[in-house]
């Protein structure tokens, strides 16, 4: 019968199908975790999962408001819903939860939405030469 036991090694479970992915198992003798106890340590490896693409979600289109028209009458609807809106009695969180209620329905209603993912990604080598380059030979 052997004497008392000096250090205790813990294990580690792996599924069977895992099993190919350890890489290294050792045990770190001068860290103590509990009295009489190693810490042991297992190096795995593991693939990359494929990331999932976002699922697209439709936007203000916003850049419309550069447009005079456009902007004019946003700017009119906003100044006429503004002034319908009860404002009294609120905090000022509830206002500006309200403002920006208002102006986001507005955008929405003016300028419209996106309706999918944007088919070009801008470039830097794109600019008005390039365009008219493509006008013309989509001409021909």
């Amino acid at each position: 019968m052997a004497g008392p036991v000096k250090s205790t090694v813990g294990y580690i479970i792996v599924r069977q199908e895992d099993k190919a992915k350890v890489r290294n198992v050792m045990v770190i003798s001068n860290e103590e975790c509990m009295p009489k106890y190693k810490l042991l340590v297992m190096d795995m490896w593991f693939k990359a999962t494929k990331s999932w693409h976002r699922k697209f979600e439709p936007t203000v289109r916003v850049w419309k408001l550069k447009e005079e028209k456009t902007c004019e009458e946003y700017r009119c609807t906003v100044r006429d819903k503004v002034e319908e809106a009860k404002w009294k009695g609120l905090c000022v969180n509830d206002n500006w939860q309200q403002m920006k209620g208002l102006m986001m329905e507005t955008a929405h209603d003016i300028c419209g939405m996106t309706k999918g993912p944007r088919r070009h990604k801008e470039t830097w080598w794109w600019n008005e030469e390039v365009a008219e380059a493509v006008r013309e030979k989509k001409i021909k």
